[in-house]
């Protein structure tokens, strides 16, 4: 993996720390940090672009190259997580069904809380088996306005 790199995007749902390498993006942090003082990177770029449009309603699928580390049960999860159409949800159950872990519901969700890229790995579309707003790393205002966003309230 070469130098991290940051930037800074100030979203809707306030300031967004992005971190990637010159080759794909490998975290989104609810918080604001110092940007990146070597200048533009491609991907970040990118990615800063992608999210405006997708805040706008103009964007539903991300393209920037990704690179998230985790476990590969973690891994799994998450490109579960990208297999979700925007504006729907899945339950942790059926997640864990798509994995092939049909009993490891808390599992899932435990990998769902350590995705490096909220957002556009979209662990925001994750709910409890009942339907209801379950935990959401950036706090469950930010999770409803994600998904308020995708036109689900």
């Amino acid at each position: 993996m070469g130098a991290l790199h940051r930037a800074l995007y100030r979203s809707p749902l306030g300031p967004l720390t992005l971190l990637g390498t010159e080759d794909a993006l490998t975290g989104i942090l609810f918080a604001e940090a110092r940007e990146d003082a070597e200048g533009p990177v491609p991907v970040l770029e990118q990615a800063v672009r992608e999210l405006e449009e997708y805040f706008a309603g103009q964007r539903r699928e991300f393209t920037v190259p990704l690179a998230p580390e985790g476990t590969a049960f973690q891994r799994k999860v998450w490109t579960a997580l990208e297999e979700i159409p925007y504006g729907t949800t899945a339950s942790y159950k059926d997640i864990a069904v798509r994995v092939g872990k049909p009993g490891a519901a808390v599992a899932v969700g435990q990998a769902n809380s350590r995705n490096p890229i909220p957002i556009i790995i979209p662990c925001h579309r994750v709910i409890g088996a009942n339907g209801k707003m379950v935990g959401y790393t950036g706090g469950l205002h930010i999770k409803k306005a994600l998904l308020a966003v995708e036109g689900i309230n």
